[in-house]
């Protein structure tokens, strides 16, 4: 899509279609559609004096302007109420047009930056909000099937003020980067299992750095090996496709004079459960399971083009969790990096696996922050519903901020705790510990499991089960990947201060 930012005001568009809004309880026109309403001849006044259009959050109206406007037609979008106006409302009423523009088949629409004023919104955050929701509703993932392919909105106009224009720009182009990041996490999510494996979520990574200019390195089997990455290694030995570890660095020649940040996300490009088989039903969404690693790739790809003054590491320990005669099993006890033994307990609890070595690893970077996101747990679906991602962490300066990007973001986290009593549940009487709790500790748990390979204070581990895919009632993310961790992460490091 090709995003312009135009100075005038709106009824002067000769765009395909043009978008305005109103405040939810108005009953008059104001603003731009004030404008448009005196040059339709009232005819945005008269959907409000009939109720016919209310102004609440998802209304969306198309009204024709038969030569009165130089554009072919005007959608009318509902903010809700102006007193709960933010960033989110300006996304969805931003993606409610885009969808409308998109059945419409118009190929060129302007709008109006929503909420932006006195009282409301700056240009900038209003420009952001706008492009992130048009942008993310028109998400198509390009699948491997024949057909025509739908028409697209091609052309985005953002009609600002003329004292407005730079800052819009900016916000335009920093907006751009972040969903470039999303769109590539939902890319690799909604691909089939036999087409993203390690190797391949591997090859993904070091485009997306060749990209925005990352250093990326790739270890394979024989460098884990050396590394003593056993609890990797012993997920992924079952499979006939080889695992990759995956290293990403954003100012990896300025490690030495900035703070360093690093992320990691679980890259079970896909999940059996091993011996301890996942039942069909559950097994169906299993190629999802590495959203977390996606995440992270399309953080960093997001945080290399935005320029973060931090130097931000990215981790995405990759491999399938398959059946065979080289699985692993139940019983078996395996030393992590660390020297940690671990017993097998349940083979389905294969992710934490691979983040502790992951978190080992970490270490070497001198973090002032490590954060984890993975699709770690069923019990966290079960506690939270496929609405927060929950959010466990040793240090309250990193929990706040990551609490802010997510009110930032809409991306939510809950935050849960690290009671001591986790440990009693992972304790094992022939390692130092099992890697399950059991049904009744499943979520707390996992995190006291994770813990164990966690040598730097500032540590948060995000659990995003249910987030993977399939949002309910968000009109900016269609059905299949929702991209979820990329805009939250990203909002995070911009945020962290070190």
């Amino acid at each position: 899509m090709d995003i312009r930012v135009l100075t005038g005001v709106i009824q002067e568009s000769d765009a395909d279609a043009v978008v305005i809004s109103l405040f939810e309880g108005v009953t008059a026109p104001e603003g731009a559609a004030r404008l448009v309403d005196e040059a339709l001849n009232g005819a945005v006044s008269d959907l409000l004096g009939a109720g016919d259009f209310s102004g609440a959050s998802g209304q969306v109206v198309v009204l024709y302007p038969r030569g009165a406007l130089p554009a072919r037609r005007v959608i009318l979008v509902g903010l809700g109420k102006q007193a709960e106006l933010n960033v989110e409302t300006v996304r969805r009423a931003a993606a409610q047009a885009a969808l409308k523009a998109r059945d419409l088949k118009v190929k060129r629409l302007a709008t109006i930056l929503h909420g932006a004023g006195e009282e409301g919104l700056s240009a900038a955050a209003a420009a952001y909000a706008v492009v992130e929701g048009t942008r993310l509703a028109l998400y198509r993932y390009q699948a491997p099937r024949q057909g025509e392919v739908p028409p697209e909105v091609e052309t985005l106009e953002l009609i600002a003020g003329e004292g407005d224009a730079a800052a819009v720009q900016q916000a335009v182009e920093q907006a751009e980067a972040v969903v470039a990041g999303v769109m590539l996490a939902r890319d690799l999510v909604n691909l089939p299992p036999n087409v993203c494996t390690p190797s391949y979520l591997a090859e993904a990574a070091t485009a997306a750095a060749d990209a925005v200019g990352l250093r990326v390195q790739v270890l394979e089997r024989g460098q884990m090996q050396a590394l003593g990455m056993n609890a990797l290694l012993a997920v992924a030995q079952g499979s006939e496709t080889p695992p990759r570890f995956i290293i990403l660095e954003h100012n990896a020649t300025r490690a030495g004079e900035l703070p360093s940040v690093v992320l990691i996300g679980k890259g079970i490009t896909f999940d059996t459960g091993g011996y301890n088989l996942k039942p069909t039903e559950s097994m169906a969404t299993m190629k999802t399971d590495m959203a977390g690693g996606a995440a992270v790739i399309g953080a960093l790809r997001a945080i290399g083009a935005l320029k973060v003054p931090l130097h931000v590491v990215g981790l995405i320990p990759a491999a399938d969790n398959m059946i065979s005669g080289r699985a692993y099993r139940p019983q078996e006890v395996i030393r992590a990096s660390n020297g940690v033994t671990i017993e097998i307990s349940n083979t389905d609890a294969e992710g934490r696996m691979l983040l502790a070595d992951a978190l080992v690893f970490a270490d070497r970077f001198k973090p002032s922050a490590v954060v984890d996101i993975a699709t770690l747990t069923g019990a966290c679906l079960v506690a939270l519903g496929a609405v927060a991602a929950g959010l466990f962490s040793t240090s309250d300066a990193l929990r706040d901020v990551l609490l802010a990007a997510a009110e930032a973001t809409n991306e939510k986290l809950w935050p849960l705790p690290l009671y001591p009593e986790y440990e009693k549940a992972i304790e094992s009487k022939v390692a130092d510990i099992q890697n399950t709790g059991g049904r009744t500790s499943g979520v707390g748990a996992s995190a006291m499991f994770l813990k164990h390979f966690v040598s730097y204070p500032a540590w948060a581990h995000i659990d995003m089960a249910g987030l993977a895919a399939n949002a309910k009632d968000n009109p900016y993310i269609p059905e299949g990947a929702t991209g979820y961790g990329v805009r939250l992460l990203t909002e995070f490091v911009r945020r962290w201060t070190g």
